[in-house]
């Protein structure tokens, strides 16, 4: 007897969208990352990120009776950004239908299905972390939040230097002095970049960097599968989907991978005018940033 349409929605449900979810997130290190550290449930029409870029300059020391200082300054504004979809959907066709007879072999096809339908969402969004925004319905990734120009959350960073990140784009080889400069101009007192992301090549020449001895690595970032090497604390972490050349340094404390809705299964339903079933993953969300100067990247590394 054949599977309804709607006991394969439930089985999918039950059995393979939990695992899903886990395998898109453990699909590469950025994402690894942001589920562990950065990843949490947004709310609103839009996306807004309050952000504190000015002290209070009415304080002051006084003595006794002497007149209290209450000017007002301009302290807080509000980045926004728009919420953006994604999915994949899983597709069978009445002639998988019946090449794939039998309940068994049914469910084994839909779980192939939704394999791919993860390790296209788990690239996309991988993709998308790194990008600038400015692929269609894209969100604005890590390019946009470390760019020294552009509008990011609706601000203009040309216009606004406390909402910029700190840039090397010298083209030239990584050195350790480079790697430290950056740290140091993205660092204010204890505060500092606490991880970095780049490619498989920059990751290698920053191993040779140091000698075996002194190479030490991050064993949960490890024992997640995802080669890591600390540099003064901060590990570095190969993510497949950093640009050739760029190497970034993000302070974990000011990012957040928001979601509005998160990994979501949407059942199987059958239109009138195809011999196929179609069922959709759907996720919404943005990448917000509260303080850009906190971050930097390498953009032309060699």
């Amino acid at each position: 007897m054949a599977l309804t349409y709607g006991e394969l929605s439930s089985i999918t449900q039950k059995y393979f969208v939990p695992k899903l979810v886990d395998n898109i997130f453990a699909s590469n290190a950025a994402l690894s990352r942001a589920r562990k550290k950065w990843y949490e449930k947004g709310s609103g029409i839009s996306l807004m990120q309050p952000l504190a870029y000015a002290t209070t300059s009415a304080a002051q020391r006084f003595s006794g009776s002497d007149s209290l200082n209450i000017t007002a300054n301009d302290q807080i504004t509000a980045a926004t950004w728009v919420w953006k979809e994604m999915q994949a959907p899983i597709t069978i066709t009445k002639i998988d239908e019946l090449t794939n007879s039998g309940p068994q072999q049914v469910v084994n096809f839909v779980k192939a299905k939704v394999q791919m339908a993860e390790k296209s969402l788990g690239s996309m969004l991988g993709t998308d972390l790194f990008g600038d925004g400015t692929t269609a319905n894209s969100i604005e990734g890590l390019a946009m939040v470390t760019a020294v120009t552009g509008s990011h959350g609706g601000i203009a960073k040309q216009t606004y230097s406390w909402w910029q990140a700190k840039q090397d784009t010298t083209a030239a080889a990584i050195t350790y002095a480079r790697l430290r400069g950056l740290m140091g101009d993205c660092t204010i007192d204890n505060d500092k970049p606490t991880v970095a992301f780049t490619t498989q090549d920059i990751y290698d020449d920053i191993t040779l960097l140091f000698q075996p001895q002194q190479r030490f690595t991050d064993a949960k970032t490890a024992d997640a599968g995802f080669s890591n090497i600390l540099v003064e604390g901060m590990p570095v972490i190969v993510d497949s989907h950093v640009a050739s050349g760029d190497c970034y340094l993000i302070n974990e404390n000011y990012v957040t991978l928001y979601y509005l809705e998160d990994f979501r299964f949407d059942p199987f339903v059958k239109p009138t005018n195809q011999a196929v079933s179609t069922a959709h993953i759907y996720w919404t969300g943005a990448l917000a940033s509260s303080n850009n100067r906190m971050h930097g990247v390498f953009t032309a590394l060699v």
